[in-house]
């Protein structure tokens, strides 16, 4: 299976008074490896950083400090 070069990452939440709110970001490969062994896909800027097994597993990595990441959902992008 070939890897993907694009993910969408979707994050839902929810918000007092709204309900549920779903977050969407594309994310694109990078030639970094994550901890796990798998490609590192990060948004434009660089601050969203997550590990994507070939399983479609997320691991998000933290790219400063005092963040807590929450785990997305991923969708490859072809």
């Amino acid at each position: 299976m070939q890897t993907p070069d694009r993910y969408r990452l979707s994050f839902t939440h929810q918000e007092s008074g709204v309900g549920v709110i779903t977050d969407e970001v594309v994310v694109e490969r990078t030639a970094t490896l994550g901890p796990g062994g798998n490609p590192v896909y990060s948004d434009p800027t660089g601050i969203l950083r997550a590990e994507i097994s070939s399983a479609g597993e997320v691991r998000m990595l933290a790219s400063g400090g005092y963040q807590s990441p929450v785990s997305p959902t991923a969708e490859p992008l072809r």
